[in-house]
């Protein structure tokens, strides 16, 4: 049964906090480790506590596993994907979707006064998404 709260129309409603990060001079290895203890699939990339790149789980088998290197050798500024492409919290869900649709990418780093504060997922988006459509058709079901 549906609840009769309205879900979340903004990204700051179905982001995800606080949001793991590490270093860009930290290596491979660590932040994949990192990643399987947290069980996430992305990590942002800090520099001097500012976020600059991201890295997921395909980024490291495509630039390092499947290229044979060393994950204790290779650091994060090495691999991950940059610009960083963000959003405000204050983001509809729709306009977020068509960022990801643009850009290629399936996880936004939201910022809110120069300060990241959460992430938002492709999954996150639909989701929320859906429900919003599930809402509408209410009255028909």
């Amino acid at each position: 049964m549906l609840e009769d709260k309205e879900p979340p129309s903004i990204a700051k409603g179905v982001m995800t906090k606080p949001v793991i990060t590490i270093d860009r001079g930290s290596f491979v290895l660590e932040a994949a480790t990192l990643m399987s203890e947290k069980k996430i699939g992305c990590i942002v990339i800090m520099d001097d506590g500012k976020p600059v790149g991201i890295a997921t789980e395909r980024d490291i088998l495509q630039r390092v596993v499947t290229k044979g290197l060393d994950a204790a050798k290779v650091k994060m500024k090495d691999i991950m994907s940059k610009p960083l492409i963000t959003i405000n919290a204050k983001m509809l869900i729709t306009n977020a979707i068509r960022i990801m649709q643009k850009n290629n990418v399936r996880h936004l780093p939201i910022i809110e006064k120069g300060e990241l504060i959460g992430i938002v997922t492709q999954r996150d988006l639909l989701r929320a998404l859906a429900l919003h459509v599930l809402i509408s058709f209410r009255p028909l079901l």
